[in-house]
């Protein structure tokens, strides 16, 4: 087993020292959380399944010309990514109402918007991610405005990808937060799509009776969290041959 120095260490990942400069290790834990770490638990295999499905999905926007840092999956529960400068703002894209729109605007849950609606949140847990506008971020330095229309380009981009490709085998995207980061390459600069596309930061439900196949199932205390994740895999045919099963994660470097 390799020993990796360990840079980061998140909700649901593990981020270490690359093999080669400008690349990072990414290790994908089942460890979860919900309503800014006040409830945690563990799904069983939901690293495994979710290291898959965002490889799978990250290759899909790949070749529609979406960059990504993704490079390649590497086992069960890593990946090799390249490093980039995070953004700290999350994107979140609504297709339909649910969870804090919810809730904060008296919508009934599965109600379809007029249009796809794209919100921001302030990637700071201490403050609970506040919802921010785009002239919050402008104004505070964390993206020029150049750095956001490429954002909300490929925001648009990856949202009318994603609901096609999930609505082929039957799933409905409700709505998913990404992150974008920086990517610089010697003097230039381009934005890219980062962290993971999984049911930990979409909301996927099924077409025909909107049975929820994500995170709201853990959220919510609705039961079979691990098979709902499975069945995602399932029907992107990605889930493992042999099964979901368990692989001994880095040794780390103190």
């Amino acid at each position: 087993m390799a020993r990796r120095r360990q840079l980061y260490e998140g909700k649901a990942k593990i981020l270490f020292e690359g093999p080669e400069p400008g690349t990072l290790v990414q290790y994908f834990k089942d460890d979860a959380t919900a309503f800014n770490a006040q409830k945690k638990g563990v799904i069983t295999g939901k690293g495994v399944l979710n290291n898959r499905i965002s490889e799978y999905l990250m290759q899909r926007l790949g070749e529609i010309g979406i960059p990504t840092h993704f490079v390649r999956r590497l086992n069960m529960r890593e990946q090799l990514i390249r490093e980039v400068e995070i953004i700290p703002v999350e994107v979140v894209v609504r297709n339909v109402a649910a969870g804090s729109l919810s809730a904060r605007l008296g919508i009934q849950e599965g109600t379809r918007l007029p249009r796809s609606i794209v919100e921001y949140y302030y990637k700071n847990d201490a403050l609970n991610d506040p919802m921010v506008s785009e002239e919050h971020i402008t104004a505070f330095g964390w993206a020029h405005p150049a750095d956001m229309d490429d954002i909300v380009n490929l925001t648009l981009r990856i949202n009318d990808f994603l609901t096609g490709l999930f609505l082929g085998v039957g799933i409905s995207l409700i709505d998913f937060k990404v992150e974008f980061g920086r990517l610089w390459e010697n003097e230039d600069m381009r934005i890219v799509l980062a962290d993971e596309i999984s049911p930990d930061n979409c909301r996927l439900w099924d077409a025909k009776t909107n049975e929820k196949m994500d995170k709201d199932r853990f959220r919510r205390d609705l039961g079979r969290v691990e098979e709902a994740y499975q069945e995602v895999a399932r029907r992107l045919g990605i889930l493992p041959e042999a099964g979901v099963r368990d692989v001994k994660g880095p040794e780390i470097m103190q």
